[in-house]
């Protein structure tokens, strides 16, 4: 069983920035690829990053490009996102999420067996 918990969500004003961290634990970390989903209230969940295994690839969604990074330490079972220059339309929960099958790190929901349970962002205008 793996067990994946998110941290660092809150409350920051558009602009700013915050990092949340998803601690797993359960089986080798380093064996799958990491992934960040959101959901914003009434819509569906989506892709917003992920990292392949050993951290050399990763993928963002347009809307986040250029604004947040994902990094992964495999010594520590940690993978942090960080999110900077934030609006008020990245408010969501966010979700981090492991995948055994796409090793080199998945946009599709679909692939990822594990999931933590969320942590809410919300940036005020």
């Amino acid at each position: 069983q793996v067990f994946m918990v998110e941290s660092g969500g809150g409350l920051v004003q558009a602009g700013g920035s915050l990092r949340l961290s998803c601690a797993a634990s359960g089986r080798t970390f380093s064996s799958y690829a990491m992934g960040w989903f959101r959901q914003a209230p009434g819509k569906e969940r989506e892709f917003v990053a992920t990292v392949s295994w050993n951290g050399s690839r990763t993928l963002y969604a347009d809307s986040v490009k250029g604004r947040f990074t994902l990094s992964r330490d495999n010594a520590k079972n940690t993978v942090n996102l960080q999110m900077n220059s934030l609006k008020p339309e990245d408010t969501a929960v966010y979700y981090c999420a492991g995948s055994i099958r796409r090793t080199s790190g998945s946009y599709s929901q679909g692939d990822y067996d594990y999931w933590g349970q969320g942590t809410q962002v919300t940036v005020s205008s």
